[in-house]
């Protein structure tokens, strides 16, 4: 991370704070430095807590945004940070926009989503951002075979923007794995970004993002995740047994000052 730029640690999982997101994506672009974005939230930190390799996917990866409302309100209430959430597919889009902006020829590519949705969104970027190079798109659901053709394509052309949509921790893993491929690109886990821009589904009205509910709506479109929803309360509760904790170190440590205190006091009379 550049200067200015710091990381705070979540249940053991960093997140990097900083003003400009896009921005410092489009310095590591210009100067050729391979970067894995993670777009961190409340079940992703506790699927981490149960899968140390996960945890150390995230741990290694360049770049880790508040995506969740359940990590911005812990970076918030216990670490008194002045952040703004920024979901990943709003990341996403504000840096295909820049690519747009100032034509920088980078090559994107689209890999992941059910058969069609990812070239689908490739064509919808392409109408809204005619200068944008795409390089190809993959479906997320393929064969062995396909994949190992996959990866060859990959690193035949080079692309320097790489949008992973396989979902949590999948996608983590894969780009974990296959980064090499391309070391100078940057790697983003998009989710189900595909499924929105392809119109195959609907993001959250804005004032249910703004009221940290977001999750809600999309338990609403897809109710089989209710199990996976059952991370928000996890999430909770391991921070209000943090917070307790730390109020905890706090007290002992004044109780120590004030000891060493009183007796430095004493000793010198």
């Amino acid at each position: 991370m550049s200067s200015g730029n710091q990381a705070f640690s979540v249940l053991g999982i960093p997140v990097h704070v900083m003003a400009n997101y896009p921005g410092w994506l489009l310095e590591c672009l210009h100067a050729g430095r391979g970067t894995h974005v993670v777009t961190l939230n409340a079940e992703m930190t506790m699927q981490a807590e149960r899968n140390q390799f996960l945890a150390q996917v995230i741990k290694n990866a360049e770049l880790v945004i508040p995506d969740g409302a359940g990590v911005v309100l812990y970076l918030r209430w216990l670490l008194w940070q002045k952040v703004q959430r920024f979901p990943g597919i709003e990341l996403a889009e504000k840096l295909l926009q820049e690519l747009g902006q100032q034509k920088t020829g980078a090559k994107v590519f689209f890999y992941g989503g059910a058969p069609g949705v990812a070239s689908i969104a490739a064509e919808f970027w392409q109408q809204q951002i005619p200068d944008l190079s795409i390089a190809g798109t993959h479906s997320g659901y393929h064969s062995p075979e396909e994949e190992a053709r996959l990866r060859q394509t990959l690193a035949q052309l080079r692309p320097q923007v790489i949008f992973v949509g396989l979902g949590v921790p999948r996608q983590e893993l894969w780009i974990a794995e296959n980064r090499h491929l391309c070391p100078q690109a940057i790697w983003i886990g998009v989710g189900g970004s595909f499924d929105i821009w392809s119109g195959t589904k609907t993001r959250a009205p804005a004032w249910l993002g703004n009221n940290n509910l977001e999750w809600l709506y999309r338990l609403y479109q897809e109710p089989w995740r209710w199990r996976r929803m059952l991370a928000l309360p996890a999430f909770a509760g391991k921070a209000f047994v943090y917070r307790l904790t730390a109020r905890g170190a706090i007290i002992t440590f004044l109780v120590c000052m004030q000891y060493t205190l009183t007796s430095l006091q004493t000793s010198l009379l």
